[in-house]
């Protein structure tokens, strides 16, 4: 037997009207949704607030107080504001992470870059001790520095 009660209809046990409010917004096919509102803010006042706001912020509206009464069924002391602080605490975990990974990369680029020029300037170095004995030994050019 299929009845054509709404969830909040449903729940308070009464007869569906053609015109309910709930109907749209607390389907058949999900109790829970309604019990978790209707728990946590009662049904006549879910009733105000639907009636009190335009039309097309309606099942907005429902959805945002189904999740707001979920999560404080879950946490009844801190409700979605602890699943939000929870998540900024991760995020900023995640940066602090990051950080360090890319001061590593940084680290090891450089230290990388460090070890490939040591060969060339032992190179450049001994060119150079070369060109010192070559510039002191004609004697024009040394007197030129002194």
């Amino acid at each position: 037997m299929i009845s054509g009660r709404c969830a909040a209809c449903k729940n308070q046990r009464r007869k569906c009207p053609s015109d309910c409010i709930f109907s749209p917004y607390f389907p058949a096919n999900d109790p829970q949704k309604f019990a978790c509102v209707h728990k946590i803010y009662g049904g006549s006042n879910v009733g105000k607030m639907l009636q009190g706001i335009p039309t097309y912020l309606r099942e907005q509206t429902a959805n945002a107080l189904y999740l707001e009464a979920k999560w404080r069924i879950h946490d009844p002391v801190y409700g979605s504001v602890g699943i939000i602080s929870s998540l900024y605490e991760q995020i900023k975990n995640a940066e602090i992470e990051l950080a360090k990974i890319q001061t590593q990369i940084t680290f090891y680029k450089l230290q990388t870059q460090h070890v490939e020029a040591e060969p060339n300037s032992e190179v450049l170095q001994s060119q150079s001790s070369n060109m010192e004995q070559f510039e002191w030994d004609n004697p024009t050019i040394a007197s030129w520095f002194n």
